[in-house]
């Protein structure tokens, strides 16, 4: 893998320390300002909408000039909202501040994934794409961790400036490490846009909403859950979110791996376990040990939907990836702001702290059932693409095994 990759992990990893840090931090936030803990949440919505806003708006000011000059941008924008964060005196500054450094999160790793993909073989992209998305996962081990210690023992704006701190670290690392490539050429967003007439990208996009969405319904409040719950000592959050961190980072290695083989039973097993541990959850954040090993398993199964969700998009999204794949990193963080909401709802409605759960389990069981749908209707294509190849006269009545045939990336024309 090339060292440019590395980069890319850098910055991914200052990215992911600050969207997922909040979680361990919001009582301290909360009492800080002196409102609730569903309230406080909204510091988790907004930061997930600033992303599916900022995604396409950065992507498209990003074709201006080159990707790795637009990164570096990315970067310092992010570096700001972190700043503004810390320094918040009321509560709807430090919203602000959230938003201000989402604006650089989807863009970031939308073009990042097409920067990543492109430095490697055809049949090593989901790989490659994985190695950025480590960056995000470490930071779940290492960066959210130290970042919720710092901020229960020092203070959560000493949280915020060291969390700069990082977005420092990637701009240089980008900066130093990414190669210059040209401006991108002939590029039209109405271009870009009709990738989004395609349904499998669509489908993919729903999926990544749902999937996803279904893990940060039960992480969103996990402190609330696991101190309130499952009994545990508010101090042990933080080794509960290296716990999570660390299947964040299996699962997504292992996502990487799967999805340049198998790309679609990849998505269907990871969907569908993943369903399964988040109702479990539900009984399980009543005993300490087994609500240690399902946070977990959410972190591997939800992660191992990462790299071949991202492929996915860009596979069907070929010719104009860069805007669809920025926009699938929103479509993560919708599901982000879907899930924090309808979570806060059922907690607020009095259904307890580990109500989201079952909300987690009914979006992650919707994706699955997407994920159903556009294998078959992937299957319908690839063979009606066949039956009609093998019916034209000439050469291609025969279609042999190594010969071109029309895919669902690829439709017949009729």
């Amino acid at each position: 893998m090339p060292l440019a990759l590395l980069a890319l992990a850098i910055g991914a990893f200052g990215i992911g320390t600050t969207e997922f840090v909040i979680m361990g931090l919001l009582p301290d936030v909360a009492a800080d300002f002196q409102v609730s803990i569903p309230t406080a949440g909204f510091l988790v919505t907004g930061y997930a909408l600033g992303v599916v806003l900022g995604a396409p708006l950065m992507t498209i000011l990003g074709t201006r000039v080159t990707r790795k000059r637009m990164l570096m941008l990315l970067m310092g924008l992010f570096i700001v909202g972190n700043v503004v964060s810390a320094l918040a005196p009321v509560f709807g500054v430090m919203l602000a501040g959230r938003v201000i450094a989402s604006l650089a999160h989807g863009a970031f790793f939308g073009i990042g994934s097409v920067v990543a993909a492109g430095l490697v073989a055809p049949e090593k992209k989901a790989g490659a794409i994985a190695m950025m998305f480590t960056g995000l996962t470490v930071a779940n081990v290492v960066g959210v961790p130290l970042g919720t210690f710092i901020g229960q023992n020092v203070g959560w704006r000493v949280t915020f400036f060291v969390v700069a701190g990082l977005g420092v670290l990637g701009l240089l690392g980008v900066a130093k490490l990414v190669p210059e490539q040209p401006k991108p050429q002939g590029v039209r967003i109405r271009h870009e846009l009709a990738a989004f007439r395609n349904v499998q990208v669509l489908l993919a996009m729903a999926m990544t909403v749902l999937g996803f969405g279904g893990v940060f319904a039960a992480i969103t409040y996990i402190t609330p859950m696991m101190t309130e719950t499952a009994g545990f000592a508010t101090s042990s959050v933080t080794w509960l979110l290296v716990l999570f961190g660390l299947g964040m980072v299996g699962g997504n290695l292992l996502g990487g791996k799967f999805a340049d083989r198998h790309l679609m039973p990849m998505l269907y097993v990871s969907l569908g376990a993943l369903a399964v541990v988040l109702a479990l959850f539900t009984l399980t954040a009543h005993n300490k040990i087994a609500a240690a090993v399902t946070v977990v398993l959410i972190g591997a199964l939800g992660f191992a939907t990462v790299p071949p969700l991202q492929k996915r998009v860009l596979d069907q999204a070929a010719g104009a990836p860069t805007l669809a794949s920025a926009v699938n990193i929103g479509a993560f963080n919708l599901g982000n702001a879907l899930a924090a909401w309808l979570g806060g709802i059922v907690i607020s409605a009095g259904f307890g702290y580990t109500a989201p759960n079952w909300v987690g389990a009914g979006l992650a069981a919707s994706a699955l059932l997407l994920a159903v749908v556009s294998g078959v209707l992937e299957r319908r294509t690839v063979t009606g693409g066949r039956l009609v190849a093998a019916h034209l006269p000439g050469p291609a009545a025969g279609v042999g095994p190594d010969e071109s045939v029309p895919t669902a990336s690829a439709p017949i024309s009729r």
